[in-house]
């Protein structure tokens, strides 16, 4: 692909050297000033193709310590020499002009050399454009565009200067110098154009669209929550892209990188040219965001939560959780377990974000104990039964175990609630029920209460 662009960029200059050559010839044959300034656009055209050639041999250049992005832009550098170039010359053809607009006619001679010259620079000029044109295209090369301008402009410049040489045939002297005029202006539009695509080149302007596409390419890969910022700048046929997306933090550090991987291959698939840099960023926005960060910031403290709610007081948002610690800490070993999540959640959450935290000790174990006697297991039972009972529409107790261990009673039972009825219900009326069995109890180390539905009638028990 470089030897294609070195090759259709040498070829211009040659081109252009021959046109400069021909249109100098008949116009100083003729004294028409416009094939001489023909002959001025050609002369800038060989300079400019010149110029593109060495660009586009060094913006060919691989990266290095010193460019880590690559020598394209070179192009780019070429590109707005060869604009500065253009506007020079539409200022000298416009002096000229005027010069014989303003004093004596000069005589121009309209000869059939003169107008084959304008002829075939046309011919040419149209066969360099498309080739130019379609390298460039292949290749994203900015000088080649550039040179493919060119010579897209001479063919509409030549065409005035033909018209410039008829008027003149027809007995109008003044309308070489007004062609030469025509010629100026589709070079100054040549070099307007240009030099705006230079410009945008060389301070990094990102394609039309291009941030919007890339977006939408990445907010599709499944996993993506959201896509914060895309930055996108051009060096020749490359366009490097930024992006930073947003994924739920309590992913591993492996699942990011396949997510990153994958938002890169689809942008890729997408848009070949673009070499794409994806940035990762953990999400803690909506509430179940929020809920996987504390749960992250408790396991990494080696502790478990439960009972997580969001909630808002007034104008505060609040996060409240039962804290699990074992149940062999002190008062001020347990708080401080608390306060070091809660500073951790305010550093992850935000500081306006009020942190509720109820500490709930858990034991790790249970010790062994002592069975208790059948006379005191059925006494337990008729106990939990009318305590059931006082609690609608639980009912049906049984599985009931009753152990004795160095720090009181443990029991545990199973109770049954109709299917429909909602767990919170569930939860709630267990809980009184523990409560009622502790006050009534005295000693209790831990209640279980498990909760399962009611079979159907004739559909058996529920395991």
């Amino acid at each position: 692909m470089t030897n294609k662009k070195q090759a259709v960029a040498a070829a211009s200059v040659f081109a252009s050297a021959a046109m400069t050559a021909m249109k100098l010839a008949v116009g100083l044959m003729t004294g028409s000033l416009g094939i001489l300034s023909e002959a001025a656009h050609s002369l800038l055209d060989m300079g400019a193709a010149t110029l593109t050639w060495f660009a586009v041999r060094i913006g060919d250049r691989p990266a290095d310590a010193e460019h880590p992005w690559g020598h394209a832009k070179v192009e780019n550098v070429s590109a707005l020499i060869e604009t500065g170039l253009l506007f020079l010359t539409s200022a000298w053809i416009i002096k000229e002009a005027v010069e014989r607009l303003r004093g004596e006619a000069v005589a121009v001679e309209v000869t059939w050399y003169g107008v084959a010259v304008i002829v075939v620079s046309m011919l040419i000029d149209f066969g360099r454009a498309r080739a130019l044109t379609k390298v460039a295209r292949e290749t994203g090369s900015a000088a080649l565009e550039a040179d493919a301008l060119h010579f897209s402009s001479d063919i509409a410049s030549s065409a005035v200067v033909l018209v410039g040489l008829g008027l003149t045939a027809w007995g109008w002297p003044q309308g070489d110098a007004v062609a030469a005029i025509g010629v100026a202006g589709f070079v100054c539009l040549a070099g307007w154009r240009l030099g705006r695509r230079t410009i945008d080149m060389l301070i990094d302007t990102a394609p039309r669209g291009i941030a919007e596409e890339v977006a939408q390419i990445a907010a599709a890969v499944p996993g993506i929550a959201r896509v914060d910022r895309v930055r996108a700048r051009p060096a020749g046929a490359t366009i490097y892209v930024e992006l930073v997306v947003r994924v739920g933090r309590g992913r591993s550090f492996g699942q990011v990188q396949a997510l990153r991987d994958a938002v890169a291959t689809a942008i890729c698939a997408a848009r070949p040219e673009i070499d794409p840099l994806v940035v990762a960023e953990p999400l803690t926005l909506d509430d179940e965001d929020v809920a996987e960060a504390v749960r992250v910031v408790a396991a990494n403290r080696g502790v478990a939560v439960h009972d997580i709610a969001s909630y808002t007081l007034g104008a505060t948002r609040h996060v409240g959780f039962d804290l699990e610690v074992d149940d062999g800490l002190t008062v001020r070993e347990a708080h401080d377990v608390a306060s070091e999540i809660e500073t951790a959640l305010a550093t992850e959450l935000g500081a306006d974000i009020g942190i509720d935290i109820h500490i709930d000790p858990r034991r790790n174990r249970i010790d062994p104990g002592e069975t208790v006697e059948p006379g005191e297991l059925a006494r337990l039972t008729r106990l939990v039964e009318e305590v059931v009972a006082r609690h609608p529409p639980g009912s049906h107790v049984h599985r009931l175990f009753a152990q004795r261990g160095p720090d009181g009673l443990y029991l545990s039972f199973h109770c049954r609630f109709p299917p429909e009825a909602s767990i919170r219900l569930a939860h709630a009326l267990t809980e009184r029920m523990e409560a009622e069995l502790r006050w009534k109890l005295g000693d209790v180390a831990r209640v279980v209460v498990h909760a399962e539905p009611q079979f159907a009638p004739g559909g058996g028990a529920p395991a």
